[in-house]
């Protein structure tokens, strides 16, 4: 047993984040599954948005994000994380994140994105999120406090009530999976972080890198936290529609800076949707793509930046610019075919605007967690600022109510039981049912729901469900068997907070309940084991 007095489980914003704060307190070591550099956050194009402009303010900020969230953002949070966004962004800064400038006046070049109403999104030309992670991963490198255990699979944490003890229920560390060494070793901390992202993997076709499984939700839910508000699954308006990258995405600011929504037949289409036309948030976006799809019988729409000058693509995007013409489509004189893709995880570990769960002992930061920021739908790059304030202020309330003030009580943990267990001896059964919860979950709980929809998902998925279990009990565990696991449980849990939403908000629309019901609903749909 290693026992540390922090664990974070993930490397990306919020995890590197907490991890060096942390750190000038005591050992921390940070779970990654995979190489550290894999995150999320590293797939980030767009940028921060924070008020850095005199003609912007917190409460017009305040107020973008409101009203992207259709009513249930929880307006004192939103308000503490967009005032403390100055803050967090001089943080990283003070790491070595450059953000682009403008090179006359030296003051930020600020970036418009949908749903806001002003310049406040802050860039390293269309690859913010590889800066950010590059200069984090940098520090956390060079500080002794900080163990990166990569290849490392978070499997479940161990929780006094696991270990049928009669203390309140809290967080004792956790079981991981040593890719590296084939063995589960047990990690010990009165402190545990959850900073492991979303859970776009769980659709067939999502913007998100391999890791984005749900790990963090499915360890929280099987340990009794409460989680919330599942249902609001963002999906990005713009994934590149392209048989050799189904994932790569198209940022908002490409419409931000210009870019129109057309069709196959050239013309625009969003003003049919909302006034705002192709810079409205994306839930009405993705929305308004998928019905012209549908009707059209057409494959993709397009977004077209041609009108541009010369050049001008090229120097504010040169990732998209560079990907699209390796692939045949020279985004300054080619509309570049565009289709949605699931994007952001809305819902999550419910947790104070401090990252604090339900679960003692257990914090959740960025896109594993549901702070109330983002309501039932996510104002454009909204997700970085969360990841990086909230991160500060976890470390803070864990200080308060942990304070690491020597040794950590004594937990005779148990190491992992193998028991009689094979290896897996068909993994064809395993990618099988990844590939069909992903297909189903695509088919009936994407953009457009219904409730005969919604129970055919939660019918398979209780199957599903059992056959995984099964595995799980009867072999040994590997990284596919375990993302399976998280994969099904986190699709169950959208599938069952769907179907207990009778209204359309948001992310969440039903053509059973295709109207908002103030009355009843403006409040967060929450699930829990206890």
């Amino acid at each position: 047993m290693k026992t540390y007095d922090f664990i974070v489980v993930g490397s990306g914003i919020a995890g590197l984040t907490f991890a060096l704060q942390a750190a000038q307190k005591g050992s921390v070591a940070i779970v990654t599954k995979k190489d550290r550099g894999d995150s999320n956050t590293a797939k980030a194009q767009g940028g921060v948005a924070c008020v850095e402009s005199n003609e912007d303010s917190f409460d017009q900020h305040v107020q973008d994000t409101l009203i992207a969230g259709a009513g249930l953002c929880h307006e004192d949070v939103v308000r503490t994380i967009v005032s403390e966004g100055p803050q967090a962004i001089e943080q990283l800064i003070k790491t070595g994140v450059n953000f682009d400038r403008d090179p006359d006046s030296g003051e930020f070049s600020l970036g418009m994105e949908g749903g806001h109403s002003q310049r406040r999104i802050l860039h390293s030309k269309d690859t913010t999120g590889l800066e950010i992670e590059t200069r984090l991963l940098a520090a956390v490198a060079a500080n002794d406090n900080i163990e990166v255990l990569e290849h490392h699979f978070a499997i479940d944490l161990i929780t006094t009530r696991r270990l049928g003890f009669a203390s309140p229920p809290r967080c004792l560390g956790m079981y991981v999976l040593d890719e590296i060494e084939n063995k589960v070793i047990t990690l010990r901390s009165d402190r545990v972080i959850l900073c492991t992202g979303g859970c776009g993997r769980v659709y067939l076709y999502t913007t998100n890198p391999k890791v984005a499984t749900g790990d963090g939700v499915a360890m929280a839910w099987r340990a009794g936290a409460k989680i919330s508000n599942m249902e609001f699954i963002q999906f990005h308006p713009t994934c590149l529609y392209h048989p050799d990258a189904k994932s790569f995405l198209i940022s908002e600011a490409v419409r931000g800076e210009g870019g129109v929504l057309i069709g196959q037949d050239g013309k625009e289409f969003m003003h049919r949707y909302d006034k705002r036309k192709s810079l409205a948030p994306r839930d009405i976006v993705a929305r308004a793509i998928d019905r012209e799809i549908k009707v059209t019988g057409a494959p993709c729409v397009f977004l077209d930046i041609t009108h541009q000058p010369p050049g001008f693509v090229k120097q504010r995007f040169p990732h998209i610019y560079d990907t699209c013409l390796k692939l045949g489509i020279d985004a300054e004189k080619d509309p570049i075919p565009v289709v949605p893709a699931a994007h952001y995880q809305c819902g999550g570990v419910q947790v104070d605007v401090n990252g604090k769960s339900s679960l003692s002992g257990l914090w959740a930061v960025g896109e594993v967690a549901c702070t109330g920021l983002h309501g039932a739908n996510r104002l454009a790059s909204n997700s970085l600022l969360e990841g990086a304030v909230v991160a500060q202020r976890a470390v803070q309330d864990v200080f308060q109510k942990l304070p690491v003030d020597g040794e950590p009580e004594s937990f005779d943990l148990p190491e992992w039981t193998v028991g009689n267990v094979t290896d897996v001896d068909e993994l064809v059964v395993i990618y099988h049912n990844w590939d069909e919860i992903r297909r189903l979950m695509w088919d009936y709980v994407s953009i457009v729901r219904t409730g005969k929809r919604l129970q055919r998902a939660a019918t398979r998925l209780q199957n599903l469900s059992r056959e995984v279990q099964e595995f799980y009990w009867n072999f040994k565990v590997t990284s596919e068997l375990l993302e399976l696991r998280n994969l099904v449980q986190v699709a169950t849990l959208i599938v069952d907070n769907a179907a207990q939403r009778t209204e359309s908000r948001g992310l969440h629309y039903t053509l059973d309940y295709p109207e908002r019901d103030d009355k009843n609903w403006i409040r967060d749909t929450v699930s829990s084991r206890v």
